[in-house]
């Protein structure tokens, strides 16, 4: 049989939205300094050499990796209230933020409420799933805090919302939301649909800042964690949602079978034990510290403005300026996507460009990394805004200002 000659017409036939949507725009040739995506720079949080156990050529045999799932009830932090029957566990928190809307969301009819801005993939499986998204904003001029009275209103007037999604601490924003501004949310006394709250860098946060025990006694939270951060162990596509044994049964009813592995249950359950934990809570020292030392260096460096959201994850928000503080200077989205774009071409240094999202306006998002990571990214990043000089027209590398904004929202387009 002779091959058909011709082309998919992926652009006309596939739904247009996902077009859009992309998850990397720099690709890493081994060299770079990848400060894009929230990883653990320092690398997965197990002793790849304990007892009982060899490596070969790079990979780690040992007979204590014990395959037992059931002991992810401890995942991430054990607790006396939490039991397996409050568990869901999937492919990363992307496949709980699936399967929660197709649990609950009818396509076509039902709605989905959100609140940037805020992680991408609560839109794209929204869209993937033909569910509406309702938008309240983060309140800009408080820190990027929940708007709960305006919520409560939306959700008041509006019964097709099924599903509220919050991001705490927020992505890009860093910031830890208000448990009493969610739990006035939660206190809704007529709307029947479920709160997410999206816990991924909880371990970065304050001790005793987590909700994750709150689903014992609020039966329409769900509450999402993931190894995939603080733990370091994004490439073994971990996550696990808790909720009420009502929900978690219809969650795990759903999912596909078999989706977890062997492998990555015996990985999951071998980083939950004392000894691993140490080494996460070592390496989350370590990243704190490197936090800290980004806020304190970054804002020497002339054209660097405010902080904004929080601090309490391994990424922070900033701003970047049209000019110098003391000259007067302005948050540039063209002074940020100059800078971002540079760093990634010609310096090997990936950061996020987040200006087009809700009052992000010139800002970035910068990963933590290790110390010689944070060396790097400050250096290149004072380098670079003494090349640019003060006028944004130089910025832009004479692009006209229609190049500019698709330059800008594609930038703000990736998914992480």
């Amino acid at each position: 049989m002779c091959a058909r000659v011709g082309s998919f017409p992926i652009r006309t036939d596939s739904r247009p939205y996902l077009i859009r949507y992309f998850f990397s725009d720099y690709k890493d040739d081994g060299t770079n300094v990848l400060l894009d995506a929230n990883e653990n720079a320092y690398g997965p949080s197990l002793d790849l050499a304990p007892a009982g156990s060899h490596m070969t050529n790079g990979t780690v045999t040992s007979s204590n990796l014990n395959v037992n799932s059931l002991r992810l009830n401890r995942y991430p932090d054990p607790t006396k209230d939490l039991t397996p029957d409050n568990l869901f566990v999937g492919v990363g928190s992307d496949e709980a933020i699936d399967v929660l809307l197709r649990c609950f969301c009818t396509p076509g009819r039902d709605k989905i409420l959100t609140c940037p801005p805020t992680y991408g993939m609560y839109a794209v499986s929204a869209q993937a799933n033909d569910v509406e998204i309702v938008k309240v904003s983060l309140n800009t001029e408080q820190a990027f805090q929940l708007q709960p009275e305006t919520i409560k209103s939306t959700l008041s007037s509006d019964p097709a919302i099924k599903l509220v999604y919050v991001c705490s601490p927020g992505n890009p924003t860093a910031n830890l939301m208000s448990k009493s501004d969610i739990q006035q949310i939660l206190e809704h006394p007529t709307w029947n649909g479920v709160f997410v709250l999206d816990e991924a860098y909880i371990d970065f946060s304050p001790d005793g800042s987590s909700l994750a025990e709150w689903v014992t006694e609020w039966p329409n939270l769900v509450v999402m964690q993931t190894l995939s951060k603080a733990f370091g162990m994004a490439g073994i596509r971990l996550g696990a949602a808790f909720a009420s044994p009502q929900i978690s049964r219809l969650l795990n009813n759903l999912k596909a079978p078999y989706n977890i592995s062997s492998p990555t249950s015996a990985l999951a359950t071998a980083a939950l034990r004392p000894e691993n934990l140490a080494i996460m809570r070592g390496n989350r020292a370590k990243i704190l510290e490197q936090r800290a030392r980004l806020l304190e260096e970054l804002p020497k460096i002339p054209r660097i403005g405010r902080f904004l959201g929080g601090t309490a994850s391994n990424y922070l928000l900033v701003e970047i300026l049209d000019k110098p503080r003391n000259q007067g200077g302005h948050a540039s989205n063209e002074s940020a996507m100059a800078l971002y774009e540079r760093l990634a071409e010609t310096r090997g240094v990936v950061v996020r460009f987040r200006g087009k999202e809700v009052g992000c306006e010139g800002c970035l998002r910068i990963t933590v990394g290790t110390s010689e990571e944070v060396d790097r990214v400050l250096a290149e990043t004072r380098s670079i805004l003494q090349d640019l000089g003060y006028d944004s027209k130089t910025d832009t590398s004479a692009t006209t200002s229609r190049e500019e904004e698709v330059k800008e929202t594609e930038a703000s387009g990736v998914i992480a």
